[in-house]
Order: structure tokens, then C-alpha cells, then sequence
């Protein structure tokens, strides 16, 4: 979501979208805040900060094309923690610099920008420290390994380590070490770490019938992770058919709780290995007996155990596994 005050900031996010197409990228969905609305742009009636706040409850990229000043007061309300804010980018009026200004590790803002700058041919203004530094950083190796923080106070101790030069030490809990280390890899663990990063074990299928309200959606696959006492951060990934990839139920859920969003076409789904609930209703609209079930199967991979069977809803049915890891 990309939000401005002015005909230039306009002018800026209308270049950066068709850049962003041109790429095969998804446009920024544009809003202004002040002034009439051209085409293309959506009029927001509220406040910046109530704009920051739709922005927040969508899991969205917050773009300010504006002041920066603008964009911290606006953010303010909103911000948490490293680990669940938003990333929230400014871009000044003339497309010369961009800026990643939360959120850019966790949130994936820095990489963001990257991208910003390159369609923009501007200027990306990174300042956290390991990356300055060129230094590892134990937060992006959690999210690109799709392992999840247990004690986030650790994150500053590893990340002081790397910027200062020293050695920063890993292990896999098959590999245990015969002294402390600083990172840990394992379920559970009684040796001395800094930081424990565990593997996320659960993988849910979902099918969604076209134009399931996003709201109702959440609501049900909330429901079903809490039943059976499983937090959104344990979710390594959301499983459909590829003819659901754009279905707005589903990325809007993705998205919101940063979770990866895997999509298999028909013929992978039928060679899913294991026993489904079948549905020749589901079978007719979209060329196989089970989505959710099947998709979950995949997604989990060898090893991977159903724990729910197929869960229905209002118009969309949920599936978890279990990952073998």
C-alpha cells in the first residue's frame, strides 16, 4: 500500500506501478490522503495514522511518499515489535531516495526497498547495522530458514557478536557441540545458547470458495490453529491449489501473518500420497477430489502426519500437518 500528499508524490507512485508491472511485480495499491483523487488512486477520508492503521491490519508494506517526519508520526501508534511490525518505507516527492524505516529485517523492509530504488533508479538508504556492517544477522537467517525466535532478546547479543567481527557459532540439534555456542537450532534444548531458533512444524491447507470474505476467512483458520493450540508463528506454511493463488481470502491471511503461501496445480494435488476426504463437488470446480488435505500433504513433505482431517467451514476448509523435522 502506497500512500501521498501531493501531485508529485502521485506522479512518483503512478512511475513506480508501472515499473512494478513491467517487472511482473503487483502494484502498490495507492491512496491520497489529502486533495482530489486521480486516476488509479483511492481518496482516504481519515487521518495518515488511521491510513497506517489499515495498512497494519492488512500485514501490508506501508509506503509514505512524503516527508519522513510524516511517516514516523503516523507509525507510531502502530508499532509493536521487531518481530510482527509492518515494514514502513518513505520515498521523498522526487523519487531520489528510499528509505526503510521499520521492520526491515523481520518485516523483509530492507529488501523492499532494494527493490524500490532499483525500479526508481534511486538511492536505498539502509542503516541497521549488520547490514551496514556487512555483518550476519540472526533475524533474516530465521526468516529465510523459515525457523522461528524463541527468545528475541537474543537477537542483540548474536547481532553485537557479528558487528564487532567475531566468530558467531550455529548448531543443528543432530550436531551438538562439546562447548556453548551462540545459536541453537532444535525443539528444545538444555544447553548454553544465546539465541534458540526453533523449526516450524505445522503446514495448513486451505480451499476457499471464489470471493470468501477475508475477514470470515481469518476468523475460521484462527479458530482452527487454536483448537488445536497452534500459534501462527509455528505455521511454516498455507498450501492450495494454484488456481487459488490470487484469491484474496488467502493472501490476505499470508500476508497479515507473514506466513509463506505454497500453491500446487491439480495433477501434483492427485499424487498426493495418504488418505483424503473426498468431494466430487470439489473435484468438478477444480479437477481434483481434495484441496486443503492434499495441499497440507504436500506442503509438509515425507514424514508429514495429518492432525486434523478435513475441517469445513462457511465456504472454505482448512487441513493441518504436522512436518517431519
Amino acid at each position: 500500500m502506497a500512500v501521498c500528499f501531493s501531485r508529485p508524490g502521485m506522479e512518483l507512485i503512478k512511475r513506480l506501478n508501472a515499473e512494478a508491472v513491467k517487472h511482473g511485480i503487483e502494484p502498490a495499491e495507492a491512496y491520497v490522503c489529502t486533495g482530489a483523487a486521480g486516476e488509479g488512486f483511492i481518496s482516504f477520508g481519515g487521518s495518515v495514522s488511521e491510513w497506517a492503521e489499515l495498512a497494519d491490519s492488512r500485514g501490508a508494506c506501508a509506503i509514505f511518499v512524503s516527508a519522513a517526519g510524516i511517516a514516523v508520526r503516523a507509525v507510531a501508534g502502530i508499532c509493536r515489535d521487531k518481530l510482527t511490525d509492518i515494514p514502513v518505507i518513505v520515498i521523498d516527492d522526487n523519487g531520489r531516495f528510499v528509505i526503510p524505516i521499520m521492520s526491515g529485517h523481520a518485516g523483509g523492509g530492507n529488501k523492499i526497498a532494494v527493490i524500490l530504488a532499483e525500479l526508481l533508479g534511486a538511492v536505498p538508504v539502509i542503516t541497521t547495522s549488520t547490514d551496514v556492517n556487512g555483518a550476519f544477522s540472526a533475524d533474516v537467517y530465521a526468516k529465510e530458514q523459515g525457523l522461528r525466535i524463541e527468545n528475541r532478546s537474543g537477537i542483540r547479543k548474536v547481532s553485537a557478536k557479528a558487528i564487532e567481527g567475531k566468530p558467531v557459532t550455529l548448531s543443528f540439534k543432530h550436531y551438538p557441540p562439546q562447548e556453548p555456542v551462540d545459536i541453537i537450532v532444535a525443539d528444545e534444548t538444555d544447553r548454553e545458547y544465546d539465541l534458540l531458533l526453533k523449526p516450524k512444524r505445522y503446514v495448513l491447507g486451505i480451499g476457499a470458495r471464489k470471493g470468501k470474505d477475508p475477514a470470515e476467512a481469518e476468523a475460521f483458520i484462527l479458530n482452527v490453529l487454536r483448537e488445536n493450540g497452534v500459534e501462527t508463528g509455528d505455521v511454516y506454511a498455507v498450501c492450495t491449489i494454484d488456481i487459488k493463488k490470487d484469491e484474496e481470502a488467502i493472501k490476505a491471511f499470508c500476508a497479515k501473518y507473514r506466513i509463506p503461501l505454497l500453491c500446487f496445480d491439480a495433477e501434483l494435488l492427485s499424487d498426493a500420497e495418504g488418505e483424503f476426504e473426498v468431494s466430487e463437488f470439489v473435484k468438478e470446480k477444480t479437477g481434483v477430489d481434495n484441496v486443503c488435505q492434499r495441499a497440507a500433504a504436500l506442503g509438509a513433505g515425507p514424514g508429514g502426519r495429518d492432525i486434523t482431517g478435513k475441517i469445513k467451514g462457511a465456504g472454505i476448509t482448512a487441513a493441518l500437518f504436522m512436518r517431519k523435522v
